[in-house]
Order: structure tokens, then C-alpha cells, then sequence
């Protein structure tokens, strides 16, 4: 009787030992490749913010500010001194939390950022995730069903999605669904004027609400979240639904499906190893439309009266708000690297052809 090896134990440990012992390394060596990263975008914002038209000081003064009030507004501001010396003072105040100070808000830019970020990161994400779920499935069918008619209209919709602008489709939505149909809510905000928010535990209404039980809070925040949500959801699904449809057609053209279909696989079979294979391309398109959103958001945000940070950044741009901007750049930087570093793990578990 034929006897079946058995898997040894220790050497299974041992196996997963040296993998995680490969993954702490990686993480190790590309955290060390963002420290001189980080710094270099912070030193090129900081002199390229600087060499924006107008002068801060002379916003925040007013016109009719005489010049002995503007150079003391300057003074205050730091500005007086030499870019480098500038920014050595900025990085040192950085490592010890402090991002600085906004004239223009009278707050603290980190105060600014936490209370503004949670807005931002619950409308990008949600809207990821819708984005996410059309273009797969889109995508999927295209690739595995092309001359039907549903994909046909899957590919015109590819087309139209990615030709329109944003805010336009925005617009279409609130007279559509509010103006006419009046089924959304009024376009000014997370909720309702009379809605107070729940209480502030993560920032992100619908995730505080359910924390806190707050079910009418919920509903309402849902609300007002769903035409922002859809908005950018069906325009940017349409970049993932064509990667997806492309990258799906030239796997089930390569040899190993081709192989697959001998050996009998199912075709449900062969479509879950095509998406798999596909993945790590759409999972880069991914992390660019979600590093985007962070502060291409803007119109969007606008529009619904959202009080993101795509609004904060437009308002520090339109004042000179060095500070406030520079903040932002920082924040938006540090969110792109962590979200990269997780896209590559996450792309290294689907696909064992890359190496650590």
C-alpha cells in the first residue's frame, strides 16, 4: 500500500518564519527609501508654495494696510528670513508634531487637518469601493462576454464615464434627484442643518453613528453621502472597468488558460484564475484614482458643500496660506506612500511571481 508523505511541521514554521522575516525586511527597505522621499517633497513644496504670486501678509493685512503693518504681519510670519533657513525651522517644528498655524482660520493646521481629513477619507473611500465593484464586474463580463449586449453597453459606458466631467455629472445628479424627483437631500453638507453629529470618535459620520448607535444620525449621513458617492464612483469605476477588461482578455488569450480549458476547468474556474492574474494591474489603477482623490476631490466637495480637505487646500491657495498648503502636501504624501506600501503587499499575496 502506498503510503502518503507527511507534511513536516517544523519545516512549515520555519517556512512561514523566513517569509515574515522577507516582509519585515521589505518594510524595512522601503521606509528607508520614504525618509529621503518624504523630505525631498517637503523641501520641493516648501520653495515652489514660495514662489507663488502674492504675499500673505499683504492678503491677511488688506489693501489699505499701511506697509509698516504688512512687515510686521511678515516678521511674525517668519517670512523675513532666507527659504533654507525657512525650512530648517518648518522640519524642526514638523518632528516635534507642530505643522504650524493659520492666520487665515486662526487654528492650528493639524487641528485643521484632523477635523477636515475624516471627511475626505469617508466620501474617497466609499466611493472606491462602488468604483471597485463596477469596474470588476463591468470589466469581467466585457472580457469573458464580448459580443454581448450588455457589454457592448459596458464598454459605451467605459467611454461616456471617463469623457464626462465630474461636477457636471454632479449637477445632473442634484436636479435630477433633488430638484426634480426630490428623493436626496439638499446639497449642503454631511447632514442636515438640523442633524447634530454624532459624537466624535473616528470623524467618519457613518462609522461613528453605528459605533454610537445613533441610527437616525446614520441614515441621514447616508443620505447625503449618496450622490457624492455615485458620482465618483461611476466615473472612476469606468478607468478600472477598462483595465480589468483589458488585462482579463490578454490573460484568457494566454497559454496556461488555454491549458486550463483542456484539462476541462470550469469556466468559473477559469475566470477567477484570469481575475487573479489581472489583478495587479487594476490594483495599481486603484491606488492612483484613490491617491487622486485625496485632494482631486475638490469640485466634488464644492459642490455638495462637503468641508474636505479638498475645499481647505482650494481656500489655502486662494489666501497664500503657506502653512496650511505645505500641511496638506504633507498629508497627502504620507497617505499616498502608506496606501502604495499596502497596494504592494497586498499584490505580493495575490501573485507569488514577485519577489521580495
Amino acid at each position: 500500500m502506498r503510503e502518503h508523505p507527511v507534511k513536516d511541521v517544523p519545516s512549515i514554521f520555519k517556512q512561514k518564519g523566513k517569509m515574515m522575516i522577507k516582509r519585515l525586511q521589505y518594510l524595512g527597505k522601503r521606509i528607508l527609501v520614504f525618509i529621503p522621499l518624504f523630505l525631498g517633497v517637503m523641501f520641493a513644496s516648501f520653495v515652489l508654495i514660495r514662489m507663488l504670486p502674492g504675499d500673505p501678509a499683504h492678503i491677511l493685512a488688506g489693501n489699505y494696510a499701511y506697509e509698516e503693518t504688512i512687515q510686521a504681519l511678515t516678521e511674525k510670519m517668519g517670512l523675513d528670513k532666507p527659504v533654507l533657513e525657512q525650512f530648517v525651522i518648518y522640519v524642526k517644528n514638523v518632528l516635534h508634531g507642530d505643522l504650524g498655524h493659520s492666520y487665515f482660520t486662526n487654528s492650528e493646521i493639524l487641528d485643521d487637518l484632523l477635523k477636515r481629513f475624516p471627511a475626505t477619507f469617508e466620501l474617497i473611500t466609499l466611493s472606491i469601493i462602488l468604483a471597485l465593484a463596477l469596474g470588476l464586474i463591468l470589466g469581467m463580463f466585457s472580457a469573458t462576454r464580448p459580443q454581448d449586449i450588455a457589454s457592448r453597453i459596458s464598454r459605451v459606458y467605459g467611454m461616456l464615464a471617463g469623457s464626462f466631467a465630474d461636477f457636471w455629472l454632479a449637477l445632473i445628479f442634484i436636479y435630477i434627484f433633488f430638484v426634480t424627483l426630490k428623493i436626496a437631500p439638499a446639497p449642503i453638507g454631511r447632514l442636515d442643518v438640523v442633524m447634530i453629529p454624532p459624537k466624535r470618535i473616528t470623524g467618519m459620520y457613518i462609522m461613528d453613528s453605528i459605533l454610537t448607535g445613533n441610527w437616525e444620525c446614520f441614515v441621514n449621513a447616508a443620505k447625503h453621502l449618496a450622490l457624492p458617492v455615485i458620482t465618483l464612483g461611476v466615473i472612476n469605476g469606468a478607468a478600472i472597468m477598462k483595465m480589468t477588461n483589458s488585462t482579463m482578455t490578454e490573460v484568457l488569450d494566454s497559454d496556461f488558460i488555454n491549458h486550463a480549458r483542456i484539462m476541462g476547468l470550469s469556466k468559473a474556474k477559469i475566470r477567477s484564475y484570469a481575475l487573479k492574474n489581472s489583478l495587479s494591474a487594476v490594483l495599481m489603477v486603484i491606488g492612483n484614482i484613490y491617491s487622486y482623490l485625496l485632494g482631486g476631490a475638490v469640485l466634488i466637495e464644492s459642490v455638495f458643500a462637503w468641508g474636505g480637505l479638498g475645499q481647505y487646500v482650494t481656500q489655502a491657495l486662494s489666501n497664500k496660506d503657506y502653512s496650511a498648503i505645505q500641511g496638506f502636501i504633507l498629508v497627502a504624501t504620507l497617505f499616498s506612500m502608506v496606501l502604495y506600501l499596502i497596494l504592494d503587499l497586498i499584490q505580493m499575496a495575490i501573485d507569488p511571481r514577485i519577489k521580495y
